[in-house]
């Protein structure tokens, strides 16, 4: 079980927050050379923490409260998406509620229907949802809360078809922005990385090239992962890429250093993969062979981080591993670019 002591603090870090002393946390197995390792109770989420359902993955958590709350896709039995409030003491055992979430919409928009891949992204003093919604295909939904009981739709970001809506922690330059991937209306057999700006969350544009795909492991597609996480050098980004092999597509973990203030730059990105799939729960499931990023908690005052991720589109998981070394760890790769 992960453990519940006292982690000393490191004189010098790197991430720029709040401090989350009860983050989950076991340290690294003893002989393990991983940059990011897993929890060893995995999966902490299963189909069986709510009734009815097909499978949970693809989550969102953030820290709240001295407590953990999230936003979790669950595909029930009739095989429809949709998303659940969950509440957690330690970020690691949860208690999904039942009822899907009821987004407070205005008159003249449209209703939320279904809803899958969640990122919950905290600004000022309310929490914003974003997700892959259904309006004539997918594209990106936003809503906010202060509570997470009440949910207000602000509006879909774009027309269809787009997918993995990612926001930034705090405006950059005046500007709210946030990370996207322009798809098709099936799986997407391609896919690259944009950045979108906005100043009211309504209304989208000055869209920038950040990256696209590479040989090996993200030849097929890639997308943003959890929210970017500020540091003292860069937005460190945690990213999925794709690759399709004689058993099918593979999704596994990488990482990507942005500029601070033009995020759109990219100044370190890894050549190596950061976690792909070898646990047997997510070698097989409804979709093998996927490790998809969604969360990303990071204790400020330690540079602990865990990653919460969907496994074979059946589970939840979630990795560990240190701010700091995984910087160091882009930067060695540098010479492979």
């Amino acid at each position: 079980m992960a453990s519940k002591k006292s982690v000393p603090q490191k004189k010098s870090t790197l991430s720029i927050g709040a401090a989350v002393p009860h983050l989950p946390w076991q340290e690294r197995p003893k002989g393990c050379a991983d940059i990011l390792w897993r929890y060893d109770s995995n999966p902490v989420i299963t189909a069986g923490n709510v009734k009815n359902a097909d499978a949970i993955s693809n989550s969102a958590a953030i820290a709240y409260k001295g407590g953990f709350v999230g936003v979790f896709r669950v595909d029930d039995n009739t095989r429809l998406f949709s998303l659940h409030t969950g509440w957690s003491k330690d970020g690691l055992s949860w208690k999904i509620e039942q009822t899907p979430i009821k987004f407070k919409v205005g008159k003249n928009q449209p209703p939320v229907v279904k809803g899958y891949d969640p990122r919950v992204c905290k600004i000022g003093d309310r929490y914003y949802v974003s997700w892959c919604n259904d309006f004539h295909g997918p594209t990106i939904g936003i809503a906010w809360t202060k509570d997470f009981k009440t949910y207000t739709f602000i509006e879909n970001a774009f027309v269809p078809f787009n997918r993995n809506g990612v926001l930034f922690p705090r405006k950059i330059n005046g500007r709210y922005m946030m990370l996207n991937r322009p798809s098709d209306p099936g799986q997407t057999a391609f896919g690259d990385i944009f950045l979108s700006q906005s100043k009211d969350l309504v209304f989208w544009g000055e869209h920038k090239f950040v990256m696209g795909r590479r040989r090996g492991w993200e030849k097929i597609k890639i997308g943003p992962g959890p929210v970017p996480i500020e540091t003292k050098e860069g937005w460190l980004l945690i990213y999925h890429g794709v690759f399709d092999s004689c058993n099918g597509f593979n999704y596994v973990m990488g990482a990507a250093l942005l500029d601070l203030n033009e995020p759109w730059k990219v100044k370190y990105r890894s050549r190596r993969y950061l976690l792909a799939p070898k646990a047997p729960y997510e070698l097989a499931g409804r979709v093998p062979n996927v490790v998809f990023p969604v969360a990303a908690i990071v204790d400020a005052a330690t540079d602990r981080l865990a990653v919460y991720y969907g496994a074979s589109d059946s589970v939840v998981g979630v990795a560990f591993g240190h701010v700091g070394e995984i910087i160091q760890w882009l930067k060695e790769q540098k010479d492979l670019d």
